[in-house]
């Protein structure tokens, strides 16, 4: 869903004039996209786009950033343990390290996860059910190594 939501915003900004983030949630809205305030920005924000004098606009370079690091170097490293919980994960990570890993497994959108919490050196991944959580606990563990 995340990926196509960012083939919308692509396609809106190259095609169309957008002056607020409002509008542009307004434009995804009419494509099938129900977006926060929040999630917009982040959006935003992961894409690289900016706002110009004629309004909103990708970056010149349309090339992914190739820096940052995948889910499978982000869990190698940070990753420590995933506990199941019926339907939850816990995954723990190494003291900090909660925030890049929840970021990481909420970009991959795997289908088996609804969303993820973090604190410091925990993160609560909530599934849809327990299948699902086996499912994902099982990737996450061979992503960790």
């Amino acid at each position: 869903m995340k990926q196509q939501r960012h083939t919308a915003i692509r396609e809106l900004l190259v095609t169309t004039s957008v002056l607020s983030q409002d509008e542009l949630r307004k434009k995804l809205a009419k494509r099938g996209f129900t977006v926060t305030q929040a999630t917009l920005s982040r959006d935003i924000h992961e894409l690289h786009v900016y706002k110009g004098p004629n309004g909103y606009a990708l970056p010149g370079n349309m090339e992914e950033d190739d820096d940052s690091p995948g889910i499978g170097e982000t869990l190698r490293n940070y990753g420590l343990e995933v506990k199941q919980a019926q339907n939850l994960l816990v995954v723990i990570t190494t003291t900090g390290s909660a925030q890049p890993v929840a970021a990481a497994l909420d970009y991959e959108d795997w289908p088996e996860m609804m969303g993820s919490i973090a604190g410091d050196d925990t993160v609560l991944v909530i599934c849809a059910d327990a299948k699902q959580a086996a499912v994902l606990k099982a990737r996450m563990e061979g992503l960790i190594g």
